[in-house]
């Protein structure tokens, strides 16, 4: 996609949109934020357990009551089988929740992922000595999470303004890492426990997870429907009711009524264009490199470095000469709150004034210098597995991590999901998130399983120097072929990647409107026929 038929396409786009462009208070879209925060809570799981598999192993009563002893190898892939295997299910969570949303709608599939994730959370809780039931439970956890990582985005972008789209779909990253934090810290906390209380020092990180999902199982009846699902299952009526009460405007607002009137064109063109069968529209004029971007972006950002930090954290920050558990545990736990604050500084103020594209392209760059640097000092300063206190270069390498991440909470932690939940069309975005949350969850999988075998097979920063080349590519991928999406409505997207000119799209939107306009002054006339009705036989009353 060349780059200046891309910014035409995206001036076309923009223009093509008849609904204005408000830019209304924070509070009056207050719903939109509401109805999403509600969403995202399946998330916060999704980023607790990115945290939880790695710290729970690090501690001394699990490794007891499971019998992990022997090799560093040994121990290393019983940990990879124990973190990755809620990736295996997540991955097929992903996968059928695809059909499953399309079905029931965004709000009630929802409701089946925290189901079945809090059947997988108490597999995981009853266990003892042996690992089988972790194992089981993960897979089932997973499962729910996967399930709930591609609906959610899905039904955030559906219900969110253009103007503040990046906003609410970046909140997915900012529970993500809260998630993440809140693992660190509970691992933390319980190492401070006696360890003569056994199995109840890392049941409590485990069992915490049926707090957030429970508060969820509680508050998904209160959510509103999307109303592009609506639409595309022909039940405009609702669809329009729920727009109009999520905008926290009057449904014969004109605002509402020209983004109502461009969802049905948009979805109606859909359906013209592939006999109404929305799978087959995966391979319709415009999309497939749709699918392409949602594989590719993922794939790069599992393989940025950050995901092995994170699940690793502990281990890693030993690695490069933090000594002992509690240690790796603090200095994880700081690096989860670095997170937190980078990320949502970068959402609240950033991510819908500075696009996707340039942010992205910057904290790639400052990604891959990071790494390098880390690298290097590991390669010259190995640190001394016997000593007795913590070197300059180990503290210089634990800085310049942190550094890391400050970039990846503005580019490759939230902007994928943020340009995958916006760049599909209402037809296919179930399809188009569900590519995006199985590659996600595909390559965590491998990353998980291949990250602590890496630490050992590539000595020296060899594996810090593997993630810094990975993300050279990654920069020069996204220059060269990702479009800006910001500021366009998800409608319009079907311009920006060519499935239809704008010419073609503001005809159709204008007949469009120009039936809902009529329909409601026949509304307006039928109402103002039966109040005068009413008046002449009142009148005919009194004279009588």
């Amino acid at each position: 996609m060349a780059l200046g038929v891309t910014s035409e396409r995206r001036h076309d786009a923009q223009e093509a949109s008849f609904a204005p462009d408000t830019h209304r208070p924070w509070h009056a879209h207050s719903r939109a934020y509401c109805l999403a925060a509600v969403g995202f809570m399946g998330i916060f799981l999704f980023g607790y357990d990115t945290g939880l598999g790695g710290g729970v192993i690090a501690l001394p009563s699990f490794a007891k009551d499971f019998h992990i002893s022997g090799s560093k190898t040994h121990i290393a892939q019983l940990q990879g089988n124990i973190v990755a295997i809620l990736q295996g299910g997540a991955f097929f969570g992903a996968i059928g929740g695809a059909p499953l949303e399309d079905y029931l709608g965004r709000k009630w599939s929802l409701m089946v992922g925290c189901w079945i994730f809090i059947l997988g959370a108490i597999l995981q809780v009853v266990a003892s000595s042996s690992l089988g039931l972790v194992y089981g439970g993960r897979f089932v956890a997973g499962f729910g999470v996967g399930l709930m990582s591609m609906v959610c985005p899905t039904y955030a972008s559906e219900i969110a303004p253009k103007e503040i789209r990046g906003r609410i779909t970046g909140m997915f990253q900012v529970v993500v890492v809260i998630g993440v934090a809140f693992s660190y810290w509970i691992n933390y906390g319980v190492t401070f426990m006696n360890p003569d209380r056994g199995a109840i020092q890392w049941r409590i990180p485990i069992g915490f997870q049926l707090v957030p999902v429970g508060f969820m199982v509680m508050l998904l009846p209160i959510l509103k429907e999307s109303p592009r699902w609506l639409a595309t299952k022909h039940k405009d009526e609702l669809a329009l009711k729920n727009l109009a009460w999520i905008r926290k405007l009057p449904a014969s607002d004109p605002a509402v009524q020209f983004e109502f009137a461009e969802i049905i064109a948009a979805i109606r063109e859909e359906e013209a264009a592939t006999s109404g069968a929305s799978w087959r529209e995966i391979g319709a004029k415009g999309n497939p490199i749709r699918f392409v971007i949602a594989f590719v972006i993922f794939t790069l950002q599992q393989w940025s470095g950050q995901n092995s930090i994170s699940y690793y954290a502990p281990s890693i920050f030993q690695s490069i000469g933090l000594k002992g558990a509690k240690t790796g545990l603090l200095a994880s736990g700081v690096y989860g709150i670095v997170k937190i604050v980078a990320t949502s500084l970068f959402i609240i103020f950033g991510v819908d004034r500075f696009g996707r594209k340039k942010p992205l392209l910057t904290g790639i760059a400052l990604m891959s210098l990071f790494l390098w640097i880390v690298g290097a000092i590991f390669n010259t300063h190995l640190p001394n597995p016997n000593a007795t206190t913590v070197a300059p270069a180990s503290i210089g390498m634990a800085v310049c991590i942190y550094l890391f991440v400050i970039p990846y909470c503005f580019s490759v932690g939230p902007l994928p999901w943020v340009i995958c939940s916006e760049i599909f069309n209402n037809r296919t975005r179930h399809f188009g998130l569900m590519t995006a949350a199985a590659t996600q969850w595909a390559w965590n999988f491998g990353v998980t399983k291949a990250t602590p075998l890496m630490v050992i097979k590539m000595p020296k920063g060899g594996i810090f120097f593997f993630f810094a080349a990975i993300n050279m590519i990654s920069f020069t991928l996204a220059f060269l072929f990702l479009p800006e999406t910001s500021g366009t409505s998800l409608e319009a997207m079907d311009i920006i990647f060519g499935a239809v000119t704008k010419e073609e799209r503001e005809a159709e939107i204008a007949k469009r409107a120009a039936m809902m306009e009529k329909a409601f002054d026949d509304e307006e006339k039928g109402v103002t026929s039966h109040h005068e009705i009413h008046d002449h036989d009142q009148r005919a009353e009194i004279k009588a």
